[in-house]
């Protein structure tokens, strides 16, 4: 076993590797949590505003948010497979998979790009800034401020999975990984696949509650 893959300060690679996926598990329990909170946020603003939130929900695209959802859908395909090829001693196969994910990840920010964008030349806008005319409420430019929250927070963790993905993907290619050791590809799995849990939750929430 190389020896680059045990930490120093670690007596054996089970031992790192139970660290990292307890370090892991934390971590996206945390995620969990903020998430959690900010939904909490939008239900009582929901609770506060209904007419007007689905009023503002009908303004987003609901075929880019559906697209979008089965491109994160079937990018957390693509990761489960690059790590069931990695543990079968593929690692070029698992390295090509978590490319195919990083295109479906790039996809996805493209279209939100596109739907930001749009909202942006009609002023819809957060906070202040917000000065969308057909719809001038106090609800909706809430709707819209949690929206940008939502999902620019949402898309910031799309961008770091797609980094961890990008990196775990060379370390394939170049044999790093195998039937032995593979806890980077799991653990970049398990974050992608919270990432997509995360919109699987948003996309009713901002694009299917609607009149």
């Amino acid at each position: 076993m190389p020896a680059s893959r045990l930490a120093e300060h670690f007596e054996d690679l089970e031992k790192q590797t139970h660290a990292a996926r307890l370090g892991m598990w934390i971590f996206l329990g945390s995620e969990t949590l903020l998430f959690g909170a900010l939904f909490g946020l939008y239900g009582a603003y929901r609770a506060m505003y209904p007419e007007a939130f689905a009023a503002a929900a009908a303004h987003n695209s609901i075929w880019i948010g559906s697209i979008n959802t089965v491109v994160l859908i079937t990018s957390s395909l693509t990761v489960a497979l690059a790590v069931v090829a990695v543990r079968a001693n593929l690692g070029r196969r698992a390295g090509v998979l978590l490319l195919v994910s990083l295109l479906f990840g790039v996809t996805f920010l493209v279209l939100k790009g596109m739907e930001y964008a749009d909202h942006i030349h009609h002023g819809i806008l957060p906070g202040s800034a917000y000065h969308f005319h057909e719809l001038p409420s106090a609800g909706a430019n809430r709707f819209f401020s949690l929206y940008y929250l939502l999902t620019g927070l949402h898309a910031l963790h799309v961008i770091a999975g797609m980094i961890f993905l990008g990196a775990v993907s060379v370390g394939c290619f170049r044999g790093r990984y195998d039937n032995r050791y593979h806890t980077p590809v799991e653990l970049g799995g398990l974050y992608w696949h919270l990432i997509d849990i995360i919109w699987i939750f948003l996309w009713p929430l901002l694009y299917l509650t609607r009149p």
